[in-house]
């Protein structure tokens, strides 16, 4: 009788001590996870807003214009860095983020370069009390890392000028260019980014600039 309950009391006191032991290794587990996390900080990145030109030589114009919010796949806006695995697949890194969506941050490189130009009356962005001539829209394609056939940062932008007053798209253009990184981290990448668009941004409202100011003379339509 005692025997037996010398054997239960042991069955018992094994049992506790594997118990106590799984524990152990759940929490030993669990803090090596939170310890790699922890050396894993997120980093986040920008777009640089285009440089100003000289100043203009001649007054603005006499037309207004509306920047309204970038389009773009859901991928463009959140602020994860995309990456593409191949021709019909992309990712996202975790810890490697933009500061803001890429959408927000190209309506403000936008009205930036816009701005910069001198050339108009106003520019405003989309939603403000302003009143415009001319409404300004853009959708992003593309702002990725692609490595094949060589490490690059791909975008891909399409701007309009839309009249309010007919409804109709006066103007448009398209821009498309991987541009190759220039070394291996992802800091590298988002270099290669900011560069291209830039480029991509000067040559669009470079155009979007000259079709306005050839229109200029028939004078402002408002809305």
């Amino acid at each position: 009788m005692r025997r037996a309950e010398a054997e239960k009391a042991e069955h018992q006191a094994m049992n506790f001590v594997g118990r106590i032991s799984q524990i152990a290794v759940v929490c030993w587990v669990a803090a090596i996870a939170a310890g790699c996390s922890a050396t894993r900080p997120t980093k986040y990145y920008v777009l640089d807003a285009p440089a100003a030109p000289a100043a203009p030589t001649e007054a603005p114009i006499p037309v207004r214009l509306i920047v309204g919010h970038v389009t773009g796949s859901r991928l463009y806006r959140d602020t994860r860095l995309v990456y593409g695995t191949s021709s019909v697949q992309l990712g996202t890194y975790e810890y490697q983020r933009w500061a803001a969506p890429p959408v927000d941050l190209l309506q403000d490189m936008l009205v930036a370069s816009l701005r910069a130009s001198g050339q108009y009356r106003s520019v405003s962005r989309l939603g403000s009390n302003a009143r415009g001539d001319y409404i300004v829209r853009g959708h992003l394609d593309a702002l990725d890392e692609i490595d094949k056939p060589a490490l690059a940062a791909r975008f891909t932008f399409q701007l309009e000028l839309f009249d309010p007053t007919t409804g109709t798209t006066v103007w448009s253009g398209s821009y498309n260019h991987d541009e190759p990184v220039q070394g291996k981290q992802v800091s590298d990448v988002v270099e290669a980014m900011n560069r291209n668009v830039e480029a991509g941004l000067r040559q669009l409202t470079t155009s979007l600039n000259q079709y306005v100011a050839s229109h200029a003379a028939r004078g402002p339509s408002g809305y």
